[in-house]
């Protein structure tokens, strides 16, 4: 069985998007990690959707990273609206609590980077982009995650199909999942050259306490190897 190309079908939807023309364009809710990895992804989608950016990450370890995280945000998103990369952009802050992430995955905590804690986390942030989406009435729903090689894409757009298919729990409109895998056709090279391009700042480790411990302890083992 051929695994599907999230990239392919994210491309049929845009085609229909661009076929349908009009005076206004389908709303996108979309999760955003950071502003590295959403500079591509909003490049990309500006011009065929009116995109809210949903900046949600109560997995982010420490206050003053991510206040510098969501500082970046916001000011790439007013440089593009400067630029008209498309249509306007607007942002809307989550709730920081980092308690909802260390429970969502209590039991899971000594997992290697990139397994089921992560899985539980994805699942964390898609939910609640799933819930506002819902509750602000808007087409779709998608995330900036899939951009990161790091990141499962066939595990995010497992997950973000079924809250899509899940009962309208919030007494909205069931907005739709976007499919995407937007490290392809080069997005993952193009949000580097994007994040030097406007001196983004660009952490090293995904944001979590356990990333962030996992990162260091290679960087003391890389420098051991040097000595």
């Amino acid at each position: 069985m051929n695994p599907r190309n999230y990239q392919k079908e994210l491309e049929q939807i845009l085609e229909q998007v661009k076929q349908g023309g009009g005076v206004s364009a389908p709303t996108l809710f979309l999760h955003s990690c950071c502003g590295p990895c959403s500079s591509y992804c909003l490049e990309y989608l500006a011009p065929y959707f009116a995109i809210t950016v949903f900046y949600y990450n109560p997995n982010i370890s420490g206050s003053e990273e991510y206040q510098h995280r969501v500082r970046e945000q916001k000011r790439l998103i007013e440089i593009y609206n400067q630029e008209k990369k498309g249509w306007p952009i607007e942002v809307v802050e989550g709730d920081w609590k980092p308690v909802d992430f260390y429970e969502a995955v209590k039991g899971y905590e000594t997992c290697p980077e990139g397994g089921e804690r992560c899985f539980r986390c994805y699942e964390l942030r898609l939910r609640e982009t799933a819930l506002q989406a819902e509750k602000r009435g808007f087409d779709y729903f998608g995330t900036t995650l899939t951009i990161s090689p790091l990141k499962n894409a066939e595990k995010l757009n497992e997950i973000g199909e079924r809250l899509a298919a899940k009962s309208n729990e919030g007494g909205g409109q069931t907005p739709k999942w976007l499919p995407s895998d937007f490290k392809k056709r080069g997005g993952y090279q193009r949000s580097i050259e994007l994040s030097k391009q406007y001196e983004l700042y660009r952490q090293d480790f995904c944001g979590c306490s356990f990333s962030k411990a996992e990162r260091e302890a290679q960087k003391r083992a890389q420098e051991g190897k040097m000595e």
